[in-house]
């Protein structure tokens, strides 16, 4: 009985072979697993809003407690609700990458670093029955090493501080990523946003704030360039380059209907 002769073609075929079935083995895993990684991804930003308004109970469901927050569109250049967009369906990345749906920003006015701004953004509302109670607004900027993602949420009147949240950022280990330190955002409920001048006026300096003073916040030791990262992204997005036409209609009608 003559052996298997084992030949260079024969080897790459089995290689081949496995290679292709592997591949298509993790292609497929993958593709089951998408669906879970979206939901995961989900509860995880709700999670988030939720924490910035001071509202996120651990151990109970996020999928429900979210079910009291009313999810709306906002025309960031006339502070008007979008009626004809979806919010399930509103992907801010994705029009960030279309520049039909983006503007690229010019470097006088982009204090936050974020190159471009999308046209459309979902603001988060807690209701207390028809009226605004809490208002939750995503937000961004660059910090020393990254560009922060989070939340702050507003008392109805659009100016008090009512919470801040920080979910994805690349700052400095024990230093920078101290913005998600319990003790430090514990600082922001109650300051005020703007000034007299209208403007905003929220500072994380170095040092400690006053107490008396309604717009500084606390420096964060070692971590001066990230303070004024956050400093600079609140500045933008709570000003007229951000939610700053809608904060002020809603402060002028006194509501959103």
């Amino acid at each position: 009985m003559s052996a298997s002769v084992e030949t260079p073609t024969k080897t790459l075929l089995v290689a081949l072979g496995v290679s292709l079935v592997c591949s298509v083995v993790v292609a497929a895993a993958a593709v089951g697993l998408r669906p879970r990684q979206a939901e995961n991804e989900l509860r995880f930003q709700q999670r988030n809003i939720l924490a910035a308004a001071g509202l996120y109970a651990p151990g109970q469901d996020v999928a429900e407690q979210f079910e009291q927050i009313e999810v709306r569109i906002v025309d960031l250049a006339t502070g008007e609700y979008i009626e004809d967009l979806d919010p399930s369906d509103y992907d801010a990345q994705a029009a960030l990458r279309n520049p039909a749906q983006s503007d690229a920003l010019d470097k006088s006015v982009d204090i936050a670093n974020i190159k471009r701004r999308e046209r459309y953004a979902k603001v988060y509302l807690l209701r207390d029955g028809d009226e605004i109670e809490t208002i939750i607004l995503p937000i961004r900027g660059y910090g020393l090493w990254s560009t922060m993602y989070g939340f702050i949420a507003l008392e109805a009147d659009g100016n008090t501080v009512s919470g801040l949240s920080f979910y994805e950022h690349g700052e400095t280990p024990g230093l920078g990523d101290k913005i998600e330190d319990p003790r430090w955002l514990g600082l922001w409920p109650g300051k005020k946003v703007y000034g007299a001048d209208g403007e905003p006026q929220l500072e994380v300096i170095r040092g400690r704030a006053a107490a008396d003073d309604p717009h500084s916040i606390d420096g964060m030791a070692g971590a001066t360039l990230t303070g004024r990262g956050v400093t600079n992204m609140l500045a933008f997005w709570l000003g007229g380059q951000g939610y700053g036409p809608y904060l002020r209609g809603l402060e002028q009608t006194g509501s959103d209907s």
